[in-house]
């Protein structure tokens, strides 16, 4: 009986030569791709890989799902890893692992395969999330055994052997997409000197070339899950977020540039586009702010944006601690409730107003008008209490 895989394929440069690699070594390969709101054409991808040699190829729409149960327990917990990612391709890799374990059941498949390289953070995201759900399987990653050194090798075994692929040695870049945001690798980004060329872009626009007059938009939650954008209701918060990257991208927003630490001890120049997200981080932690309490509010922004982001970026979503962090994130979301306004204009993003019907802001407490009803003189018997330690301290710092 032939070697049988489930390959996670994008029928992108890696991807598709895999196919035509994993064939010549004997194995039956089932390429499985998954509609995670790249917004590109997928209709062309089971010729195209049963072209390279596949034996079956599979295509689901999991925007809602990705939407759903990825993209907003994220957006929940403010999750950016290093301050600035927004985890878009680390959100993508333990579902489509899920989905490769259910086909590599559904098919009699011994193995699941991957694209990612042996210093990029995707081997590790695939491999142990295939493992938590079926620890049975074995899983292949071709680029950490083939014998390419380049890209630009890659480009030429394509072309060799027919098989197209957008990816050429004039614009050598790694793209990888979804709604959540665009991840932009290799060519000219390698040198983390130069700037960003404009052809790196897809979603965003050059703040320079961005509307000269500023956009506002109104952005509903309910129960902390974002529902409208100027009044439009939406039913899918796939849809939700694709025409908010549309929106945001107009005017620049959501282009992230950093050097971040990837998991295997390396420093990487990483170049990312996130318009949707963008916004919807600052929409959400400003109405989590209006609604919550000091005491939760703070503990939520002291223990829980970067180490939930380091969960999932270290590729352990199917882990009980991310369980946990999101139980706690659900609890407290549905205190998110109401209508932020946010200003865009050349690349920058701005709460300019905010309204919740759980708001805890009140009026007469923080106002400096007539009607101030705070007790100042209740101020001084605060302030003489909150600061004994410190007076303490001075007094025998004095000696």
């Amino acid at each position: 009986m032939p070697k049988r895989v489930v390959l996670a394929y994008s029928g992108g440069l890696d991807t598709s030569v895999i196919v035509r690699w994993l064939t010549d070594r004997g194995f039956e390969v089932i390429t499985y791709t998954a509609d995670v709101g790249q917004g590109e054409e997928l209709s062309e991808i089971p010729q195209k890989a049963k072209a390279s040699g596949a034996v079956e190829a599979i295509v689901e729409d999991l925007r809602e799902e990705f939407a759903r149960e990825y993209c907003l327990p994220t957006l929940r917990a403010l999750a950016l890893y290093e301050g600035k990612y927004p985890l878009s391709a680390s959100l993508s890799r333990p579902l489509i692992a899920k989905k490769l374990v259910q086909h590599a059941e559904k098919y009699g498949a011994d193995y699941v395969a991957h694209g990612s390289t042996g210093k990029g953070n995707d081997q590790v995201r695939f491999e142990l999330s295939s493992w938590a759900l079926n620890p049975e399987l074995e899983v292949i990653a071709p680029v950490r055994e083939w014998e390419f050194k380049s890209r630009e090798e890659e480009v030429d075994y394509a072309l060799r052997h027919s098989i197209p692929v957008k990816a050429t040695k004039e614009k050598p870049y790694s793209i990888d997409k979804n709604l959540w945001g665009i991840s932009i690798e290799c060519g000219p980004l390698e040198d983390p000197w130069v700037e960003p060329p404009e052809d790196a872009f897809e979603w965003t626009v050059s703040p320079k070339k961005a509307p000269d007059e500023p956009e506002y938009l109104e952005i509903g939650f309910k129960e902390g899950t974002p529902i409208s954008i100027n009044g439009k209701t939406y039913e899918l918060l796939g849809e939700l977020i694709i025409d908010l990257n549309r929106l945001a991208g107009r005017h620049g927003i959501g282009r992230i540039d950093m050097v971040e630490n990837r998991l295997v001890g390396i420093k990487s120049r990483e170049v990312y586009e996130a318009p949707g997200a963008t916004v919807l981080y600052e929409a959400y932690r400003d109405l989590l702010s209006l609604t919550l309490d000091r005491f939760t509010f703070h503990y939520f922004l002291s223990h829980i944006p970067s180490q939930y982001a380091k969960v999932v970026y270290e590729g352990l979503w199917f882990s009980p601690l991310r369980s946990a962090m999101d139980a706690f994130t659900s609890s407290l979301s549905k205190y998110v409730e109401g209508v932020v306004r946010l200003k865009l204009y050349k690349g920058s993003v701005q709460v300019v107003g905010r309204y919740s019907p759980r708001s805890l802001y009140v009026e007469d407490l923080a106002t400096y008008s007539e009607k101030d009803a705070f007790d100042h003189k209740a101020g001084a018997s605060f302030t003489k209490v909150f600061g004994l330690p410190l007076k303490i301290l001075g007094r025998v710092s004095k000696g």
